[in-house]
């Protein structure tokens, strides 16, 4: 997509769509939580009774799927939108993340500082995927160039970055983070252990790993992959702190992801990124009211699936161009 400058501004419209739904937020917990259970029952199950191990990794994927959209019900919660309560998103977001192994209070710190700086070469480093400029990969020294490479890689940003980010890095708090988040990550930690624990003494600790390993991997790719095609797409927008615009941001920066509508459920709607980033406190179920209430916002041209493939191939922002760019 080319630059644009003149948007329609639709944020004034969207402001009246930022109320919770107890009665919707509720249902998603049931919807989501219920099934979720079953899944681990019933893989807990095909271990016991020595069912091949591959029905219980199909079992994991579907298990996987609801683990995403336990995510971004927690990311909901992180920016206050998903219960009308402050009080309740904050206590729901930080049981959800003892699940999704990600520290609440810690989690929210970081993210909210994406959502203040995404997008401008000047401020990069909170809650993005490792970007450079054209310009600055032609001046790195050759191992640097080769670690970049590395971390774009598919198989390593996918694949390693799924247990990196989950299990270990998630087990440190944030640079620069004050008290309470430094707490929250000794909290979801210490949960984390006790759930082992508990396992450890009802089913068995390798039935435990047998089941959770697999399922927060293959979630973790699926919610790397939707972070990652949220603002790393063709065309895109890129721009230095004095020129950076929050309208161009949403609208050009982060990707309306149009997918089949199980995917928009599984994934809670996250794919409505534009809009998110237009009004971060809008509820996730209300995202398909903003997206046909709201026509400013369908001016976004949307990226399908078959699009979305493409998009690691784009390495570099290259700021002559104003977009994204392979290797040269």
């Amino acid at each position: 997509m080319q630059a644009n400058s003149s948007w329609p501004d639709a944020r004034p419209a969207l402001k009246q769509y930022r109320t919770p739904s107890l009665g919707k937020a509720i249902w998603q917990l049931i919807n989501t939580l219920v099934p979720y259970a079953g899944l681990w029952y019933l893989m807990i199950l095909s271990i016991r009774h020595d069912v091949s191990y591959l029905w219980t990794l199909a079992l994991s994927v579907v298990a996987a799927a609801f683990l995403v959209r336990l995510f971004i019900l927690f990311h909901d919660c992180v920016h206050g939108s998903f219960l009308p309560s402050t009080r309740a998103n904050t206590w729901v977001g930080r049981l959800l993340g003892v699940l999704v192994f990600t520290p609440f209070d810690d989690w929210r710190l970081s993210h909210l500082r994406h959502h203040v700086s995404y997008a401008n070469l000047d401020t990069r480093g909170f809650g993005d995927i490792w970007t450079l400029t054209l310009r600055e990969y032609n001046q790195l020294p050759r191992l640097k160039r080769w670690l970049y490479r590395l971390y774009r890689n598919p198989v390593v940003l996918l694949g390693f970055g799924a247990v990196f980010n989950f299990l270990l890095s998630n087990r440190l708090p944030s640079k620069k983070v004050q008290r309470k988040e430094r707490k929250s990550v000794v909290f979801t930690n210490l949960a984390i252990v006790g759930v082992f624990l508990i396992a450890a003494q009802t089913i068995g600790w390798q039935t435990y790993l047998l089941i959770q390993l697999p399922v927060l991997w293959l979630a973790g790719m699926g919610g790397i992959w939707l972070f990652y095609v949220q603002h790393q797409f063709e065309g895109g927008y890129w721009a230095r702190k004095g020129e950076w615009d929050a309208l161009r941001a949403a609208m050009e920066g982060s990707s309306y992801y149009q997918l089949p509508a199980i995917l928009h459920w599984f994934s809670a709607n996250i794919g409505y990124h534009h809009i998110h980033h237009l009004n971060a406190r809008i509820p996730n179920y209300r995202l398909p009211e903003c997206y046909n209430e709201v026509p400013a916002v369908r001016a976004r041209e949307p990226l399908t699936l078959r699009q979305s493939l493409h998009s690691f191939r784009l390495k570099l922002w290259d700021e002559s161009q104003e977009k994204m760019v392979a290797f040269p």
